[in-house]
């Protein structure tokens, strides 16, 4: 397959491009500046040097020369919904593949670090996070421009680990440089549902290859409580564990990963698992408990 990752540049899109590239399909990619266009090409990814503002025309153009095209860009609302319309209106009856990445974020609950007995599947009606409406709109005209002559699809992952990643648990080791303690809000209790880059992966491609149109597909593999990622963290420093408000949070986190931290979002894969035969291998987001890259953020020197 020919296929066009926006986003080819971050943790996802990323991954996915080398993924596909390593399988041998011809895979280009997004790139805004010089520089990130000869980091694609030493991996092998062909790179189109545009953006989704001013040269948008030319990302579009991209676009509609490859079969299969992945947005797993993370942009600014504004940007992104120009995008998304550019996009469905130029593939519309062109029978090519888009492919939308978005996140449980559209979906999560302000719990301030209690507990939700809530778990949502990929057409269960909930509350829409009134700060990723945005998102929640793009999924939506991507899903209603889904057609026999445009495959159109949205893949909705939980929380995405492994190398590389910022997530809950880098920001509880981050928390011990801050606080001398392993952080979580509340009574810690939040939970949101986690996922391997790698199975987001196995997704992506298995959507490529037998995804219908209009399909819309949870990526979920397992779920921990935030305080229990705490004690984990704090048996591998030798530290203690400490609960925040809200409002300490912020100075710990800053206002965005504060707001993370404190919520619950959580995930049931039911179309993925039905529909694409998607079965996640790698379920212990505890296991990269004691990791080098990890440990290091701790250090409040560095």
């Amino acid at each position: 397959m020919n296929v066009f990752v926006i986003g080819a540049t971050g943790f996802v899109g990323g991954t996915l491009a080398r993924h596909l590239t390593a399988r041998e399909h011809l895979v280009t990619g997004l790139a805004r500046t010089d520089v990130a266009a000869v980091a694609l090409a030493a991996d092998g990814i062909t790179p189109v040097v545009a953006d989704l503002d001013s040269r948008r025309s030319a990302t579009i153009d991209a676009a509609l020369e490859a079969d299969v095209v992945v947005y797993a860009a993370q942009a600014d609302p504004m940007l992104e919904t120009a995008t998304v319309e550019s996009l469905t209106r130029a593939m519309a009856g062109t029978g090519k593949t888009l492919i939308f990445l978005s996140g449980s974020g559209v979906l999560l609950q302000r719990t301030a670090g209690a507990w939700s007995q809530d778990s949502f599947a990929e057409h269960d009606p909930f509350a829409v996070e009134p700060l990723a409406t945005s998102r929640k709109a793009a999924e939506g005209a991507v899903l209603a421009a889904a057609s026999d002559r445009l495959r159109a699809m949205v893949i909705r992952p939980g929380l995405i680990w492994g190398p590389g990643d910022h997530g809950h648990v880098p920001m509880t080791y981050q928390s011990v440089a801050a606080t001398g303690a392993a952080c979580y809000v509340g009574p810690g209790l939040n939970t949101y549902s986690h996922v391997h880059i790698d199975d987001v992966t196995h997704l992506f491609t298995l959507a490529m290859e037998a995804g219908r149109a209009g399909g819309l597909y949870h990526a979920v593999a397992g779920e921990v409580p935030n305080r229990w990622i705490a004690e984990r963290v704090a048996n591998d420093l030798g530290c203690g564990t400490r609960s925040v408000t809200p409002q300490e949070a912020v100075l710990v986190w800053g206002e965005f990963g504060a707001l993370v931290m404190a919520v619950s979002s959580r995930l049931r894969a039911v179309r993925a698992q039905q529909e694409l035969g998607w079965c996640p291998e790698r379920t212990d987001m505890l296991s990269t408990i004691g990791e080098a890259r990890l440990r290091k953020l701790a250090d409040h020197s560095t």
